[in-house]
């Protein structure tokens, strides 16, 4: 009998059981807890002493599309109405504006060194979006509380600026093949499809599985696995329609939390933020195993350049310039931030939730209680 399925399995489930044991290193030094997981990709991999060959980009777009779409739509379930209310303007600015900003300025410095003009506007269309996944794990690993409306900014613009990214994407995929050409009305339309029909899809599919989930006398745990299920549905259905199944699920999750009875939200939070930790992991060591370091050698200098143009100069400009009208300051009052689920809305103002804070009991040094939680 082939032993293939245990001997992948093993494999397998033995890199996230390692990535979850290593993931204390990064709140212990400041590393991106996302670079550790894809570190051990490449030490899995054909370079690293794991050997493993992976080419299939196919398997790994897929994987990483799925992946994505439970990140976003447990990023939706920590995201309350409220946020979206105060922050809906400049967040939807920064998500389409922004990332044309973004894209094009580090698409304009990479031409400058010779690169062909739509080839470098496609690799700013590629880098030029955030993600809110990866901005808040980063951000809680170095244990930063941002003031005002920032965070909430930040989460929504996050969850948003898929559509535009998308749009970018296809437009100049389109221009490289054919050598370029002209715009036409095609590329709007499908960025209204992408944006309406996301937005659309994801309020009404909310609403729908809360009045199912509510209705339903379902037993303990099955509310998640009908959240799951309905959310990958939607992602699933919004993007034959030609909408943006990311902006679909991210809503999906706002809305579900909303309207759905205080008896689920717990079990709703507590199964997707672990099913959010599990598709990150997973995604990055993937992404791991893809890639191979020796072919990289050659361009790291230029990768580095080009995220220095990213972080330094294309997306502060971009939130500098699409912020303006707003009166956001460098000393935004604070606003009140749950520690815990509110007994009558049960939810959390971000995602992921704080971590846990470190408790010096009486008569203990800090040295003492250090890694007590």
């Amino acid at each position: 009998m082939s032993s293939t399925l245990e001997w992948s399995l093993l494999a397998g489930a033995g890199l996230v059981v390692l990535s979850v044991l290593v993931s204390p290193l990064a709140n212990r030094t400041g590393a991106p807890i996302l670079l550790i997981f894809l570190g051990i990709g490449m030490l899995a991999g054909q370079d690293g002493p794991g050997g493993f060959e992976f080419n299939d980009f196919v398997l790994a777009y897929d994987v990483g599309s799925v992946a994505l779409a439970v990140i976003l739509f447990a990023g939706g379930l920590g995201t309350q109405l409220a946020d979206i209310r105060v922050c809906w303007g400049p967040a939807l600015v920064l998500a389409t504006l922004g990332v044309f900003i973004t894209a094009g300025v580090v698409g304009i410095a990479v031409w400058l060194f010779g690169v062909p003009f739509w080839l470098a506007l496609l690799l700013g269309a590629v880098i030029g979006s955030t993600d809110a996944a990866a901005t808040f794990l980063l951000l809680q690993g170095r244990g930063i509380r941002l003031r005002g409306r920032v965070t909430e900014t930040i989460v929504v613009e996050s969850g948003l600026n898929d559509p535009m990214a998308i749009f970018l994407t296809i437009a100049l995929v389109g221009f490289v093949s054919a050598g370029g050409g002209a715009l036409s009305w095609t590329l709007a339309q499908t960025f209204a499809l992408q944006l309406g029909v996301g937005a659309l899809a994801g309020i009404l599919g909310g609403l729908a599985l809360a009045a199912t989930i509510n209705r339903l006398p379902l037993a303990s745990g099955l509310s998640a696995v009908l959240a799951l299920a309905g959310a990958l549905a939607l992602f699933g259905g919004t993007q034959l329609l030609g909408g943006s199944g990311y902006l679909a699920v991210y809503l999906c999750g706002t809305v579900l939390m909303e309207r759905t009875a205080a008896a689920h939200r717990e079990e709703l939070q507590v199964t997707h933020a672990s099913l959010a930790w599990l598709s990150q992991i997973v995604m990055f060591l993937l992404l791991g195993v893809l890639v191979t370091p020796h072919q990289l050698t050659g361009e790291v200098l230029a990768a580095a350049g080009v995220a220095g143009v990213l972080l330094f100069i294309a997306r502060p400009l971009a939130v500098a310039l699409c912020l303006a009208p707003f009166a956001y300051s460098r000393n935004e009052p604070p606003r009140p931030r749950p520690t815990a689920p509110d007994s009558a809305s049960g939810m959390t103002a971000v995602w992921p939730p704080a971590a846990p804070r470190r408790i010096v009991r009486p008569g203990h040094s800090a040295g003492r209680a250090r890694g007590r939680w």
